[in-house]
């Protein structure tokens, strides 16, 4: 097996051991490039049609090319969608523009998600991280459990040796699954081309702009690249410096802000 065949198999391993293990159990979809190849490999563990649903959070303030390709691909592959926002805090008016970035990620993202685990009585999720994408993430495992309010002890994760997983679930324990942990950047990109699936516009550069990663739209700017198909993406990844979260307001506006994000289970 050459190098993506191997990340491919492992991927497709956990995901079947996950659903295995889970019956109860959904794929987080965030319409960005990581989450849609999870998808795709999703699809591909079984055989094209998905045994559990795909929830998205919708925070009501993502990029409307991604909402477009939400639904046309959830119509063409048959999936099972759910859709869960924080409608009270919406109808509030919480957003971006009026909130730090902080206050808002945990109501529209971490509490929405929480309430949807919740109302569709989840007891896994599996999701489209991957260790190099921050640093946070570096300490993350395949098998993360979660207390009975979601929260992540990043301090004590199990050891995973051998591919040995901790994918038994303890008490009110809530597990989240990271099937492509292991990737890069470049290899999602490299596996996007090979298997020519299906990505938004939104990471092909336009006006010598593009975006590296994709959420709300007052929390994300483009980097400056003329990288417009996923040849020259690669090209340009083999040498930039510059990091794959720059544009995410969520890495920049206070210290350790993805850590304590994340401890209170953010994605």
């Amino acid at each position: 097996m050459d190098h993506l065949d191997e990340l491919e198999s492992k991927s497709i391993y956990i995901i079947r051991e996950a659903y295995k293990q889970f019956k109860d159990i959904a794929m987080l979809w965030s319409i960005g490039k990581d989450s849609t190849t999870l998808l795709w490999l999703c699809r591909k563990a079984f055989y094209g049609k998905l045994p559990f649903p795909v929830l998205h959070i919708d925070t009501s303030y993502k990029f409307p090319e991604m909402y477009e390709f939400r639904d046309k691909y959830a119509k063409e592959w048959g999936l099972k969608l759910l859709v869960a926002q924080n409608k009270e805090k919406l109808a509030e008016g919480m957003g971006p523009k009026t909130h730090d970035c902080f206050e808002c990620c945990t109501e529209l993202k971490t509490n929405a998600l929480k309430q949807a685990i919740d109302a569709h009585k989840l007891k896994a999720l599996l999701l489209g991280i991957r260790r190099d994408e921050h640093g946070i993430r570096a300490k993350e495992r395949y098998f993360s459990p979660r207390n009975q309010d979601f929260q992540w002890n990043y301090k004590d994760q199990p050891p995973e040796l051998w591919d040995q997983f901790k994918n038994k679930q303890a008490g009110d324990q809530h597990v989240r699954v990271h099937p492509i942990l292991h990737w890069r950047e470049i290899d999602i990109w490299r596996y996007i081309k090979r298997e020519n699936i299906p990505i938004t516009g939104l990471y092909f550069a336009k006006n010598g702009k593009r975006y590296r990663s994709i959420g709300c739209v007052p929390c994300c700017k483009p980097v400056d690249s003329n990288a417009s198909n996923i040849d020259e993406m690669i090209e340009e990844l083999l040498t930039t410096k510059t990091s794959e979260r720059s544009g995410r307001s969520q890495d920049k506006e206070k210290a350790y802000m993805m850590q304590k994000l994340r401890a209170l289970g953010y994605m």
